[in-house]
């Protein structure tokens, strides 16, 4: 595995661009186990929480396998199978609505799938991102990074590869259509910030302690407030 050094500002996502090419290639094979965390920092000169933030990335694409203190392994899984596209749809303010929709039955079923399925795992990285994100309110990179990945990882832990698939394919067509309303008015503001913080926290909770119905409330609470705040920036673009 031929790896290069990395320099660019989101370090992770070339990590875990690198990766994925590797297996979309064969040069990394299904079934194979992929370096320990800490070889791979040392290759690629990053912290070993960045290599596990691009391992996280890699096992919500569904093309990693993370297996309890064994390691992770390349999942057996055709290219095909992968981001499932959804680049036909034409981004109309309709369009975006109708993603809102299609995001909220889609997540409400993660969140309830995730409080039965969730793993240790699962929940050790929820805390770190609740806890980058916690730390860094108001500021709308961060906001915006740590809020896709809170949702990738719930995605995740369902452990059901269909659901993040699915997931990917909506969050990647939403985030090219509607990335500056989210940062103008969710991110960037250190209420709004704050408010989306504890929302998912109570998300975190409900899957935490494995309820069920909590878990849907929670999501659906969550997703019912972003829907008004883009709507609203929907209306004011008009």
């Amino acid at each position: 595995m031929d790896i290069p050094k990395i320099s660019a500002r989101k370090i992770y996502e070339e990590i875990t661009e690198h990766i994925k090419q590797e297996i979309m290639s064969g040069s990394l094979s299904p079934g194979e186990k992929l370096p320990s965390t800490k070889e791979l920092s040392e290759r690629f000169a990053v912290g070993r929480s960045t290599t596990r933030e691009a391992l996280s990335a890699l096992k919500a694409m569904g093309l990693i396998e993370i297996r309890q203190g064994e390691g992770c392994y390349v999942r057996r899984i055709e290219p095909k199978d992968v981001d499932i596209p959804v680049f036909s749809l034409l981004m109309s303010k309709e369009t975006i609505l109708e993603l809102l929709e299609a995001r909220k039955s889609l997540e409400v079923a993660n969140a309830a799938m995730a409080a039965v399925k969730r793993t240790d795992e699962d929940l050790r990285q929820f805390a770190e991102i609740l806890d980058r994100m916690g730390s860094h309110l108001g500021d709308e990179e961060v906001g915006e990074h740590t809020d896709l990945r809170f949702h990738q990882t719930l995605a995740g832990a369902t452990h059901n590869s269909i659901m993040v698939r699915l997931l990917n394919s909506i969050s990647e067509q939403m985030q090219d259509s509607i990335r500056g309303a989210r940062r103008t008015m969710m991110y960037a503001d250190l209420s709004e910030a704050e408010t989306l913080h504890q929302q998912h926290l109570a998300i975190f909770e409900a899957v935490r302690v494995r309820d069920e119905e909590q878990a849907r409330h929670r999501m659906r609470e969550h997703l019912d407030h972003v829907e008004s705040v883009l709507k609203a920036s929907l209306k004011n673009s008009q």
